[in-house]
């Protein structure tokens, strides 16, 4: 990942933009190390390519991460969502995140052995080319908007872990200091920056599944029964060792340089057949080993309840 050498510099300070979304699991733990492990992503089904068919190409003139840094620099909270959703959804997303990578997680019994595949792009969602991109974080809203037109969802924290387990590239948590700057734009770019120097360092080439560099966004049950707030999850440290456990301490419009927005792809596969995510959500066994919370029937409805309850509240305001 490059950015213009000055974009930090150049970028002013943002208010913070609300990055959560709806049903994850309960529980998390701290901690960890990471770095990067000769392991890959266990699977036995690899992801179609139609799994990203929603998302746009990006177009030749799309502005760079620096230049949407430079955009978005005097923008905060809603307006830095707006405008940063809005180059998403144009395709304006490096190519290196359009290659579903399979994450597969066992369970069931020797009579019954059940194993769900998921298809997860390999890193958070960025703006910007390959050459030039940064992490974007998003609000609550718009990440929710931005999984549905994509045909994606947010992971819960089992899926986070599932993804760091099985990830070839673990990258350790940087955390920078604390203070009104986490939310800025300034410090969006400095953390990209300092991650693609990561990177470069272990000679990690972009598009491997990569884990560690953020703090997910997820989905989790607390959502609905606290709904309003964002739910975050992980930095892991190590296996089993996130930094940030489940938290909706904060509200729906919070941000910070640390959070990362992960899609998951609404197509999976248990033991090999094709099934859409949410239909499994719904169903007790899958529902086990992907939230640790129970089933969660009508997913799409609850969705959908949650995005027009947080349009709702932000026109009133």
């Amino acid at each position: 990942m490059k950015l213009r050498p000055n974009a930090a510099r150049r970028a002013a300070r943002c208010a913070g933009v609300c990055l959560a979304l709806l049903t994850a699991t309960a529980g998390a733990a701290e901690a960890g190390t990471s770095t990067r492990a000769a392991q890959a992503p266990r699977a036995s089904t690899a992801c179609d390519p139609d799994t990203v068919a929603a998302i746009p190409p990006r177009a030749d003139a799309a502005p760079v991460g620096s230049e949407v840094a430079q955009r978005v620099a005097r923008l905060s909270g809603v307006s830095r969502d707006a405008l940063i959703r809005a180059e998403l959804l144009a395709g304006n997303m490096p190519q290196f995140l359009r290659h579903p990578v399979p994450v597969s997680i066992a369970g069931g019994d020797r009579s019954h052995p059940l194993e769900l595949t998921l298809c997860v792009l390999p890193d958070y969602l960025a703006v910007g080319s390959d050459r030039d991109f940064m992490f974007v974080p998003l609000g609550l809203e718009a990440a929710l908007g931005v999984a549905q037109r994509f045909g994606f969802e947010l992971p819960t924290p089992h899926m986070v872990d599932a993804i760091y387990a099985a990830a070839p590239v673990k990258l350790a948590p940087l955390p920078l200091p604390p203070g009104e700057e986490m939310r800025s734009t300034a410090y969006l770019v400095q953390h990209s920056q300092l991650i693609g120097e990561q990177r470069a360092a272990l000679s990690a080439p972009l598009g491997e599944l990569t884990a560690g560099d953020k703090k997910d966004l997820v989905l989790t049950s607390r959502l609905w029964t606290n709904p309003g707030q964002v739910a975050i999850y992980g930095w892991h440290r190590g296996v089993g060792a996130p930094i940030q456990p489940l938290s909706t301490v904060h509200g729906a419009r919070y941000a910070d340089y640390s959070h990362g927005v992960r899609l998951v792809s609404d197509t999976a596969y248990l033991n090999g057949v094709r099934r859409p995510l949410r239909e499994l959500l719904a169903e007790a066994e899958p529902a086990r080993l992907l939230t640790g919370e129970g089933p969660w029937p009508q997913l799409a409805q609850r969705l959908a309840a949650l995005r027009d309850l947080l349009t709702a509240r932000a026109a009133a305001r």
